[in-house]
């Protein structure tokens, strides 16, 4: 992601940078496309070092953990300019030294990638998708140098090159330094594309839709106009569009059955994949990513926490404003396409019942508060261990903690004659715009201005700092929402599979993790009532009360064992749409939902 790396003063002498300093260029080519293999050539500059340091990114932007992208390099040749083989020192895993380069240093690799998503690179006979941290190695000391990429499509699979990267000539692709070219994935396939035009502050700007697909065209013209609407409903929170380099934004979709499903933003750009096509199911279930990344052209992109400012590619990337960042914006994909006229109040409103009872329900706020669970990140983010760990307990996704405090917070504003859009404006005016990283201080300060001090403090205090849950009920009510909590319906805590065996741990509190069970046992008979071939779990509890004691039997490690388990209230809360609501109540929604 690139933000003061990148700046308006720094795009207007790209140029100057280019003319100035000699590029790092890089050529690839997919002749072994079947195999998922790319050939890579890289050409550094000569340096007065003694030593050149190349490496492979350990990071992604967008991402928060290690990924290690090293493990799929091979066949690495350094040469001089006379084609003299160079010495390589491996000192760790993800970096090559060549020793005592002389004038311009040629390396050549191989990568492997098997991955479509927002992070990784797949190459095969489909399509190229590059992610650029998977693909192209570095030199740490040439961050700043200008980039130049010449992609050697396949002809013979009609492949076309879709990017935000600037084109040069042809194939041929240039970038100002490192953080924007590490920041520009490139969708290579034989792919349909759409556009439209956007005026904003009195400018133009291209607003693209590249799809590897094969969904009818019909089909791609249909969801086309979906993102059309979206991208004016978001244009409408912060009332305008930023300011895309080059005056273009390009969505690069692939839906495809090699694909893995993700969304990942980028400064001019966004990845969204997913293994439906349009014609699979993916016209409905794809588009709330569309939604999500597109709105992270503002919040987070350029709306950006500081400490992922600037972000650094040999390490993991933390920050405590992840709730903001990604939560937020959670919350709106769905508001955008309830206000796009994509899904109807109704559904938005059911839309919300997983998310609230996964956070609210969650023992995790005991342990942590919203910035504490940002700093998870790393160890959860596309992140991957062998050991078992206890997130049923100790963590709840900032995506949702931050999407139900976001709405908490607008219900709350509203109340106020206020609203969360105008905040939005204000932080997009003092941070987003100038691209100036914010602090949590700064949210918090900006909330001050807006809203009062003593309503920023009750939120910040109460919900960021601390995890407290706010009054959902007086807020729902204002809204004409239903909410509620069944608190006759017997409750077990017990979840699991086919077999009848938990195959998650137990949340704290809950009757099974109080009556001792625990993930890997098999529920044998409840009661006396054998499981296997007969009830449910839930049939043969739900006759019975809340505070009634129930004999569980079970195994555990081949050991039957018996415990006894104390029936507790469901806590699932249900929100629903009400239709019959007072004028005033229906006028206060339309505001906020239409």
């Amino acid at each position: 992601m690139l933000k003061k790396a990148f700046t308006i003063a720094g795009f207007l002498l790209f140029v100057t940078f280019l003319t100035a300093q000699e590029p790092v260029r890089y050529s690839i080519s997919f002749t072994n496309a079947v195999h998922h293999e790319a050939n890579i050539t890289a050409v550094f500059p000569g340096t007065a070092s003694d030593s050149l340091h190349i490496r492979m990114s350990r990071s992604s932007p967008g991402r928060y953990a290690l990924h290690e992208f090293a493990k799929n390099i091979y066949g690495v040749i350094a040469t001089d300019g006379n084609g003299d083989t160079l010495k390589i020192i491996r000192n760790n895993p993800y970096e090559w030294v060549v020793a005592n380069p002389k004038g311009a240093t040629k390396v050549q690799y191989t990568l492997f990638g098997n991955r479509a998503d927002g992070t990784y690179s797949q190459i095969d006979e489909s399509h190229a998708h590059l992610n650029m941290p998977a693909t192209f190695m570095y030199a740490k000391e040439m961050f700043e140098a200008p980039v130049e990429v010449t992609f050697n499509v396949r002809e013979d699979l009609n492949w076309k090159v879709a990017t935000q990267l600037k084109n040069k000539e042809g194939n041929t692709y240039t970038a100002p330094n490192f953080q924007y070219f590490m920041d520009s994935p490139t969708e290579i396939s034989n792919y349909k594309k759409r556009s439209f035009e956007v005026n904003s502050n009195g400018k133009n700007y291209m607003i693209e839709f590249v799809l590897h697909d094969t969904a009818t065209e019909d089909l791609v013209d249909q969801y086309f106009e979906k993102v059309k609407r979206i991208v004016l409903a978001e244009k409408d929170v912060f009332g305008e569009l930023p300011d895309f380099d080059f005056g273009r934004y390009t969505f690069l979709a692939c839906y495809v059955a090699n694909a893995s499903g993700d969304g990942m933003e980028h400064r001019n750009s966004t990845i969204l994949t997913d293994t439906e096509g349009l014609a699979d199911g993916g016209m409905k279930n794809n588009i709330g990513t569309v939604s999500h990344e597109f709105f992270h052209a503002w919040n987070v992109e350029r709306l950006r926490p500081e400490k992922l400012e600037p972000f650094d590619f040999s390490k993991a990337n933390m920050t405590g404003a992840l709730w903001f960042a990604e939560g937020f914006t959670s919350y709106y994909t769905n508001l955008i396409l309830c206000r796009a006229g994509i899904i109807t109040p109704q559904e938005y409103a059911e839309g919300l019942n997983g998310t609230f009872n996964y956070v609210w329900n969650s023992p995790a706020r005991d342990y942590f508060n919203p910035i504490e669970m940002s700093y998870q990140a790393p160890f959860v983010d596309a992140a991957t261990s062998v050991d078992p760990v206890n997130r049923e307990n100790t963590f709840v996704s900032y995506y949702s903690y931050g999407s139900v405090l976001g709405l908490a917070l607008d219900l709350s504003l509203r109340q106020n004659g206020l609203n969360l859009d105008d905040y939005m404006k204000k932080l997009w005016e003092a941070y987003g715009k100038n691209e100036e990283p914010y602090t949590i201080d700064d949210l918090h300060f900006t909330l001050s201005l807006y809203a009062g001090k003593p309503f920023a403090d009750t939120f910040f205090n109460n919900y960021i700092y601390k995890s407290k849950m706010p009054d959902y009920t007086t807020l729902f009510e204002s809204v004409g929402f239903n909410y509620s909590q069944n608190t006759e319906k017997p409750f077990t805590g017990i979840a699991t599979n086919s077999k009848n065996v938990i195959t998650r741990n137990l949340k704290k509190g809950t009757p099974a993790y109080e009556a001792g069970l625990d993930a890997g046992d098999t529920i044998i008979a409840v009661d006396g009532i054998n499981m296997e071939g007969n009830k449910s779990l839930e049939e043969i509890v739900e006759d019975k009360k809340v505070g009634d004691e129930i004999s569980i039997k079970y195994s555990r490690f081949g050991q039957e064992r018996t415990t006894k388990l104390k029936l507790a209230a469901d806590p699932t809360y249900t929100i629903s749409f009400d239709e019959k609501v007072r004028r005033r109540i229906r006028k206060h929604r339309e505001a906020w939902l239409e």
